[in-house]
């Protein structure tokens, strides 16, 4: 199975939780901040530690602004994709808004119209 990271704002944690758990339950291996994020833990270290880990990285986006960090992420998967390494960027739209210029040729999973259709799109995409 594949190792996914996913990509969210803080503010968007519960609907990610929800994605995180329908992706766990097939199998895959998934890196969700609140999982993977101890008390004590040096955050930067985590974070660099499951993106140099994973195959796909699920960019979660919404109506809302993105933040540092979020962009820190996907912009170095990205680099890394375009860079030919196996790594794939998924874009998922949760709750509005528009995908990031650099992405709008790549198909993304509609969470928002229809959640079930959404993860079933990203299921396929993992593999």
């Amino acid at each position: 199975m594949s190792s996914v990271f996913l990509c969210h704002r803080k503010v968007d944690s519960e609907k990610v939780k929800k994605l995180a758990a329908a992706i766990s339950k097939v199998g895959h291996d998934v890196w969700f901040d609140e999982w993977e994020i101890g008390v004590g833990d040096s955050i930067v270290e985590r974070i660099n530690s499951g993106l140099s880990s994973m195959s796909y990285l699920v960019l979660c986006y919404s109506s809302l602004e993105s933040s540092e960090w979020t962009d820190r992420e996907w912009n170095s998967t990205l680099h890394r994709q375009l860079s030919g390494q196996p790594v794939k960027v998924l874009p998922a739209r949760l709750s509005g808004g528009e995908v990031p210029a650099i992405l709008a040729d790549v198909k993304y999973a509609d969470l928002m119209a229809d959640w079930d259709r959404g993860v079933a799109d990203l299921l396929k995409a993992i593999k």
